[in-house]
């Protein structure tokens, strides 16, 4: 990556960054504490109420902009810094917490979104539309207070890995003595990476967590634990998980710790998660075995990491996606398709129905298929899901990822995961799709399409999906301003755009 100026930008920049980072904010407010009061006129701003009786008004959309408080019988515009100051004055007598850490990770994620903006101008995007879809997302997360938050280090120790900043690099290599390996599955194409020293086995590395864990791995350079025997001879490119990168030639996908907050959660591969993974893995890749192509599963095939530092130095090999797709199909990120990229078939559909009635034929039912008959969750959501689409740039196959998020039946009950079922499925990922191909061919309404799709699948539960007046809507905000533990997912009731349809 080209360099550049490391310092926040201010100006024309810095307002950009405001915006996008305000509107996920924004949405998080709106969706979980304020409350919607009717416009005075059919074109004026929504307004509404939060819990201190302020009023707040934005330009409605997907991505609200343009706030603004009523103060001294005026609207006043409020920036991002105004608008932080702002949701901790409503949080903490509404929840008796002071938040914690988050108002400075809302101002940590802005500073970021200002940095990878710079970083943007001056980087060439990659050709593969593909990377180009994984690179995409300067928003993030649409309903989240700081989406792009990387834990507050300085610029200069995130930029070079980060995916919306266009970047690539080589990966460390390092050599881990024989008797210390952890492992479990098939870890065969970490071996192919370089050569190790007799007793001694292959552990590549991603560079920022080895920074992030320097002092401690310090003891096991120095008895010889472990050796450091440079880089791979090839760049590797950071998806849009941060933490999962991608080689291109070997078609190859390696998942690592990072001890950095991004979102709800420290980003380490727990030990826990990694001892499950192999049954959670093998019951999501049968399930999509017997859905049969064009869907499929990403396998995380196995693990392999050190004894002594069994978490930070984890790796996961998973599978890559040639194997997996139809002769001549493009994978697209869902999550890039909903932001938007360069060369995008969303935007481009010439029949923007058709497209939505075959990206809805390929994503909903092997999701469905696998918790019905299965009894397997897979988190659905934009994050992890591709599409892959033909040379028209038509939807021709649905690519699932990352059994860490995925839940069992009967560890989880079926209630339970139907809920996480559709909140990742239809509020996260189905919403935004919609919303976004609406913006880009107005007039469609995409919901229509998605009750008949819905409908056609026998399940008990879709009857009263299609009937209920809410959905199930996450509370990023306030589990994060709660400080509760970012898998324990805590639901609101948001209007259902499928009833009444």
């Amino acid at each position: 990556m080209d360099r550049v100026d490391l310092t926040p930008p201010s100006g024309a920049v810095g307002s950009l960054a405001d915006a996008y980072a305000a509107a996920p904010l924004l949405n998080c407010l709106l969706r979980e504490v304020a409350e919607p009061l009717s416009p005075p006129d059919p074109g004026a701003r929504p307004v509404y109420r939060l819990p201190s009786g302020r009023l707040l008004r934005v330009r409605a959309g997907r991505r609200p902009a343009g706030p603004e408080v009523w103060a001294d019988g005026a609207w006043r515009p409020v920036g991002h810094t105004e608008l932080v100051k702002l949701v901790a004055e409503e949080l903490r007598p509404h929840t008796g917490l002071t938040g914690g850490d988050l108002p400075a990770e809302m101002v940590d994620s802005r500073d970021a979104v200002a940095a990878i903006l710079a970083a943007r101008a001056v980087a060439t995007p990659p050709a593969d539309p593909y990377l180009r879809s994984e690179q995409s997302l300067i928003t993030g997360h649409p309903h989240h207070p700081a989406p792009k938050a990387r834990g507050g280090g300085p610029v200069a120790s995130w930029l070079p890995y980060a995916p919306e900043a266009h970047a690539r690099f080589p990966l460390v290599l390092l050599a881990v003595r024989e008797d210390q390996v952890a492992e479990e599955g098939d870890t065969r194409a970490l071996d192919a990476l370089g050569t190790a020293p007799p007793g001694y086995r292959l552990l590549p590395a991603h560079p920022w967590q080895l920074d992030l864990v320097a002092r401690d791995l310090a003891p096991a350079f120095a008895d010889g634990r472990l050796l450091r025997l440079g880089t791979t001879a090839f760049d590797t490119w950071p998806t849009a998980a941060i933490r999962t990168v991608y080689e291109p030639r070997r078609d190859l996908f390696l998942k690592f710790s990072l001890d950095v907050r991004i979102t709800n959660d420290i980003r380490r591969l727990w030990r826990h998660d990694l001892r499950r993974m192999c049954r959670t893995d093998t019951a999501a890749r049968h399930a999509f075995a017997a859905v049969g192509r064009p869907a499929a599963w990403l396998s995380d095939r196995g693990y392999r990491t050190a004894a002594f530092a069994f978490e930070e130095l984890a790796v996961l090999v998973r599978d890559g996606l040639r194997d997996h797709l139809p002769p001549g199909a493009i994978p697209l990120l869902a999550a890039g398709l909903a932001e938007g990229f360069d060369g995008s078939p969303l935007a481009a559909a010439a029949d923007p129905a058709a497209w939505w009635q075959a990206y809805l034929g390929q994503v909903v039912p092997p999701a469905l298929t696998a918790f019905d008959a299965h009894g397997v969750v897979v988190e659905a959501h934009l994050q992890n899901t591709l599409v892959a689409v033909d040379a028209a740039g038509l939807p021709v196959a649905a690519l699932f990822r990352d059994a860490e998020g995925v839940k069992l039946l009967p560890d989880v009950t079926r209630a339970a995961g139907w809920e996480r079922l559709v909140y990742c499925l239809v509020v996260n990922h189905l919403t935004e799709i919609a919303a976004a191909l609406a913006e880009h061919h107005p007039g469609l309404d995409p919901w229509p399409a998605v009750r008949r799709e819905l409908a056609r699948h026998d399940l008990p539960e879709i009857p009263a999906l299609l009937a209920s007046p809410t959905l199930p809507g996450k509370t990023n905000l306030l589990l994060r301003w709660t400080g509760a533990n970012g898998a324990d997912a805590r639901y609101l009731p948001l209007p259902n755009p499928l009833r009444g349809t």
